[in-house]
């Protein structure tokens, strides 16, 4: 097993690696809309939290020598369900090869975010 790591995106909160890759497979740890640069929360509505969660997926993804294309399973994470249609059209312009995916609303997610999503990818 291999530990991925990218000063591209957020460092770990936790005792966690950013991904690991396993079997061909990388597995992404929920990114959240922290910006990589300020460490910090930048936007506070669920098209600027979903955008930023796209950067950090994308770099942590690339790190690990993948990509969203190669993306097979997604599990999303919404503060809110009535912020669903709003995450659905960002998350659809970089899911484009439609990946199988679960969408649940919790109660609270760290840094009181409004959306966390993992991924588990093929290796290029």
């Amino acid at each position: 097993m291999k530990k991925i790591h990218t000063e591209n995106a957020p460092k770990a909160v936790g005792p966690y690696s950013q991904a690991a890759v396993s079997g061909g497979l990388v597995f992404t740890s929920g990114q959240i809309a922290i910006d990589p640069v300020t460490n910090a929360v930048e936007a506070d509505d669920i098209a600027g939290q979903t955008e930023q969660v796209m950067k950090n997926l994308g770099a942590v993804l690339e790190a690990a020598g993948s990509s969203f294309g190669r993306a097979v399973k997604t599990t999303c994470f919404l503060a809110d369900m009535n912020d669903f249609a709003a995450f659905n059209e960002i998350y659809g312009k970089y899911f484009t090869s439609l990946p199988a995916r679960s969408c649940v609303a919790v109660k609270t997610l760290p840094k009181n975010v409004l959306v966390e999503v993992e991924v588990i990818a093929e290796v290029l």
